[in-house]
């Protein structure tokens, strides 16, 4: 199986919340929008808000989160909480060597913003000549 691409669908309670808070309040890029919702940039992946809601069968809440990669989550928080956004938590340091902050979506979603600090193995290439 090939995989040629992937996105996250998010099936919101208030679309329109949800759409104000994926547009203005983390400022994502509309990649494309339909009848049935938004797509918006996420780095090097889509997430999807869709406007049709969450069936009645549907299971309550999201089991994930979603991994959001920030250039320095001290101005993502600055930022964040000019728009009277709740911070989660402050960021801070991990025991894995990334910094991390988190906040939820309208719906409760978790969004993990992450920096990675120069230092880190996801900046440097592992590989041996």
């Amino acid at each position: 199986m090939d995989i040629l691409g992937s996105r996250v669908i998010l099936r919101p309670v208030d679309y329109e919340r949800t759409l104000e808070f994926y547009r203005d309040d983390l400022g994502l890029a509309i990649a494309r929008e339909y009848p049935g919702g938004t797509v918006f940039f996420a780095g090097q992946s889509l997430v999807e808000v869709a406007a049709h809601g969450r069936a009645d069968a549907a299971p309550a809440g999201f089991a994930g989160a979603l991994w959001l990669q920030v250039r320095d989550c001290g101005d993502a928080a600055a930022e964040l909480a000019v728009k009277g956004v709740p911070i989660d938590r402050a960021p801070r340091q991990e025991p894995w060597g990334l910094i991390e902050m988190w906040v939820k979506d309208p719906d409760g979603t978790p969004i993990v913003l992450v920096q990675v600090p120069a230092e880190h193995p996801l900046r440097r290439d592992t590989r041996k000549p």
